[in-house]
């Protein structure tokens, strides 16, 4: 009878010995466990999106970048400097535009019908006389006013006769050109070599020369030339 009054209370008072786990403690335990899984699934989305991206962007076009070739300007020489000096080395000759040219500005010692340049003079007034022959007349005083002339160019053009000469000059050759339309003839009279004095960038010379040049031919042709000094 003892016996089974103690069995009945230690009944009463162990705890249960149950399978399930206790509820505060299952708890408890469940939460680092959800965590965990959570924190293990979140770097399976990183992934699936890289694959994604490298998917799309493998499949698009790729941009055309616009790359210089390397021999495109490797074989171009740079243009050379330009300079006062230099151009006076390649003074143009011939008409331009069917007109007599200007005087170029890094040649001062020029003179020219053309109403641009700065060196002006009035073209010269063919008499009636000579309007049949005034180109051969032109060569005529060139060769008989100028030290070792040489004719370069005699041509019809639609804009007139246009003759070209060599001689002499002061440090070089001269070059003078006219143009004969109807009874006048226009003309240029410059220095082929351009003077510099260094390290100045001005030539030195005037148009002096070349006006006492041009008169000499005009009194060989007995032509009129007319001047500001005339209008005076």
């Amino acid at each position: 009878m003892a016996n089974m009054s103690f069995n009945l209370m230690s009944h009463h008072l162990l705890p249960p010995t149950s399978n399930h786990s206790i509820p505060t403690t299952s708890h408890c335990l469940q939460n680092p466990k959800s965590s965990l899984q959570n924190s293990t699934r979140k770097p399976i989305i990183l992934p699936s999106l890289l694959s994604l991206a490298l998917t799309v962007t493998l499949g698009s076009p790729l941009p055309v970048l616009a790359i210089p070739s390397l021999n495109s300007q490797s074989n171009v020489a740079p243009p050379p400097p330009t300079t006062p000096f230099s151009q006076a080395k390649n003074l143009k000759t011939g008409l331009e535009f069917g007109k007599i040219r200007p005087c170029p500005s890094i040649n001062p010692g020029c003179v020219s019908t053309n109403p641009r340049s700065s060196s002006f003079a009035f073209p010269l007034e063919i008499p009636a006389n000579s309007l049949d022959n005034a180109i051969q007349r032109l060569k005529e005083a060139i060769l008989e006013t100028q030290k070792n002339p040489k004719i370069q160019i005699v041509e019809d053009t639609p804009d007139g006769q246009y003759l070209q000469a060599e001689f002499d000059g002061g440090f070089g050759r001269d070059v003078v050109e006219f143009l004969v339309k109807g009874d006048l003839a226009s003309y240029r009279c410059m220095a082929t070599k351009v003077t510099y004095l260094y390290p100045f960038t001005t030539a030195l010379g005037n148009s002096q020369g070349q006006e006492e040049r041009m008169k000499k031919i005009t009194d060989q042709l007995g032509w009129y030339a007319p001047s500001f000094e005339a209008m005076d």
